[in-house]
């Protein structure tokens, strides 16, 4: 009989097979992942965009695993002939368990996830979306949340200072007392501070005002040149000015906050051999004081830009080395009131139509001409600081090594109300609800959730890139989805001032925060139930179809030549994400394996976006369609015009070398999404 048992043992243990991790973060300024995710209560009639099911109440019995199945006539037979022997099985397994009957219990108490071993799966219940999403409305409260702020509510936890560490020691001790496993990791970053000497603005050889906000990372030096008013610094502004024949070389340039980072508003301007850039907020978009300081950063990327692609440890012996990101001119912030002294008296052409709708009323912007001499001086000081990113996690009742990961910023400059203080408090009331839903109500993840607390968001996003790179290479969103081929997703409310206190947020949200606050808190909610709670994952890998394609037809529209490749991996790409589809719909979602498979095909699809083919130190964000760089698909369409219009950067070697990698980088992940390698589909 111990022989008996044995083989059966064997044929019902089966290991589970892995796929890649995936996380929930935040976004940086406002990019959005092409990820599909449905939340509607209609979920439990349906199987997502991937393909309907007929399972409707696939995820309250229990699973076990087995083949990916195909439903066939074939197969028809072999059901009966399986049933007789399950039958006959079943004799035995009732016999040998009157005899002994062993328990498989899932343990996992470390908190670091790589050494969590793989455990046989079991049976698990677990709630009704429904209830899920009923009991998350009822236990996430406007008052825990309102009780939140006023805790973790501070006027000054600056990365790394005594009030940022305070911040981290609270949510460490409410994440304890929730009963989580908890852990932190410590990182020692380079930040830029103002210096002993304030940076200064020079007007025609005269002081502009007191300047008070700084942008980290910008070039420490003196510089000085012509005045120049660029609108946004957007590229399609600078393109606007070279049509008129002005030549940004040398000039000082003077662009308004909004629209895209401070950091693309500087890159845009180094490209073109500018001196310096200034940038201010215009009351067209800021509803602030006019002598209002803003703060920021400038590093083109995210993490401490002077270890890229490895971590901020401390004592670490790497070789000397800075991202490509850090711009080799100086950047600085102006108040509306020094702007305003400025560009009152600029002389020159008059700006194009649409650029004069600002803080000049009535007036006509200049662009400025050849005696508007600015001077810049930023003397910021470049300082190491170590910063503490604190996690909590709820571990999975099946999946413990897969997880999702929810995370808020933590530190600010200033009061940070709206850019840490909300996010903060939503992160740990939603960790009290759901374990308070694990604790009373009888719900079981399937899998785990790390809640974690960065620090340094301020100047990129440092805490969340500096953990991901201890995790390997594979504003907190994007680096997961561009650095590290990770689906995101992110929202928040948005400041930059020093006045980012709770009285502006209120009057900004015509003193709605709590509700606005708690609306916000049910949709993260709802996501990350919904990833622990199904099977399958609910991505719609078919979203990127229409991306490709759109690409496509616009490279199309420019050459003929070599656009059957490009072609050929396109449909490569549209035919496994069809085939996947297929898959799902005739698949038993009820199968836990079945679903495994399916989402290791789904998890692939962002990493293989991922240009295996240039640096992370010198691209940091690698991915061909939300990434930027040369290697990307809207780079090469950029290419492909400047070499239709003759421009000097134009380089017709270099594009053929990009358009063959960006290529095979879609062939590539329409491989990884096929499959199996026979599934594969390389015509090229």
């Amino acid at each position: 009989m111990d022989q008996a048992r044995t083989t059966i043992s064997k044929i019902f243990n089966g290991e589970p097979r892995s796929y890649t991790r995936f996380n929930l973060t935040q976004n940086m300024e406002g990019d959005n992942s092409h990820v599909e995710m449905k939340l509607s209560s209609d979920m439990d009639d349906e199987v997502d965009a991937n393909g309907g099911g007929e399972n409707t109440n696939q995820h309250n019995h229990p699973y076990y695993p087995s083949k990916l199945n195909q439903r066939s006539p074939k197969t028809i037979c072999g059901f009966v002939i399986g049933i007789l022997f399950l039958f006959i099985i079943g004799y035995l397994i009732g016999y040998l368990s009157n005899r002994n009957t062993d328990k498989t219990e899932i343990k996992s108490n470390c908190p670091v996830f790589n050494e969590i071993a793989p455990v046989r799966a079991e049976a698990v219940y677990s709630l009704d979306w429904s209830d899920l999403r009923a009991l998350l409305k009822k236990k996430l409260t406007t008052l825990n949340i309102n009780t939140n702020l006023r805790e973790f509510s501070s006027a000054s936890h600056q990365a790394g200072s005594t009030g940022d560490e305070a911040l981290a020691n609270k949510i460490m001790g409410k994440f304890k007392t929730f009963g989580m496993s908890t852990w932190t990791d410590e990182h020692y970053v380079k930040i830029h501070e103002p210096g002993s000497s304030n940076n200064r603005v020079l007007f025609r050889g005269n002081v502009v005002e007191t300047t008070e906000g700084y942008l980290a990372y910008s070039a420490i030096k003196t510089v000085q040149g012509a005045a120049l008013y660029a609108h946004y610094g957007r590229a399609e502004d600078f393109r606007r000015l070279q049509d008129r024949n002005i030549d940004v070389n040398g000039k000082v340039v003077l662009v308004r906050a909004g629209l895209l980072s401070f950091a693309e508003k500087v890159a845009n301007a180094a490209s073109l051999n500018a001196s310096a850039v200034l940038i201010y907020p215009d009351p067209v978009n800021y509803s602030i004081k006019e002598d209002t300081a803003l703060f920021g950063h400038v590093h083109l990327g995210t993490g401490d830009p002077y270890t890229p692609g490895f971590p901020s440890f401390n004592h670490t012996q790497f070789p000397p080395a800075q991202s490509s990101g850090l711009p080799s001119i100086p950047a600085q912030t102006i108040t509306i009131k020094q702007a305003t002294a400025i560009m009152s008296k600029l002389g020159g052409r008059t700006s194009p139509d649409g650029w004069s709708d600002g803080m000049l009323r009535d007036t006509m912007y200049s662009l400025g001409d050849e005696g508007d001499i600015i001077t810049v001086e930023v003397n910021n000081v470049l300082i190491q600081k170590k910063i503490h990113n604190v996690f909590g996690v709820i571990k999975g009742y099946m999946d413990a090594d897969r997880y999702i990961v929810i995370g808020a910023q933590r530190d600010a400059w200033g009061p940070g109300y709206a850019r840490s203080t909300v996010g903060t408090s939503l992160l740990v009331e939603l960790a009290r609800t759901i374990t308070d839903m694990i604790k009373n109500d009888g719900f079981k993840p399937k899998r785990s959730i790390v809640f974690a607390s960065w620090s340094a968001g301020e100047f990129g996003s440092v805490g969340a890139t500096e953990w991901l790179e201890p995790m390997g290479l594979s504003h907190s969103a994007y680096p997961f989805q561009t650095f590290s081929g990770i689906p995101s997703i992110s929202f928040r409310f948005t400041s930059a001032s020093i006045q980012d206190t709770d009285q502006t947020l209120e009057r900004y949200t015509s003193y709605n925060t709590l509700k606005l606050a708690k609306t916000a808190g049910e949709v993260v909610g709802l996501v990350t139930l919904r990833l622990v709670h199904d099977h399958l994952l609910k991505l719609n890998v078919a979203k990127y179809t229409s991306v490709i394609r759109s690409y496509v037809s616009q490279i199309r529209s420019k050459v003929e030549s070599c656009q059957t490749w490009l072609l050929s991996a396109q449909g490569s790409y549209d035919r496994a994400a069809s085939a996947l589809i297929s898959a799902i719909r005739n698949s038993d979602l009820d199968d836990m394996e079945q679903c495994r498979i399916i989402n290791n095909r789904i998890m692939r699809v962002e990493g293989s976006l991922l240009s295996p083919y240039v640096s992370p130190r010198e691209s940091l964000f690698r991915h061909i369609l939300l990434g930027s760089g040369s290697h990307t698909l809207a780079a090469l369409v950029d290419h492909l015009e400047a070499i239709k219009g003759g421009h000097e950067s134009a380089d017709i070697d270099q594009f053929k070398n990009q358009f063959a990698l960006a290529t095979w980088t879609i062939q590539g992940c329409a491989n990884a999404l096929a499959g199996e390698v026979w599934d594969m589909d390389n015509e090229i």
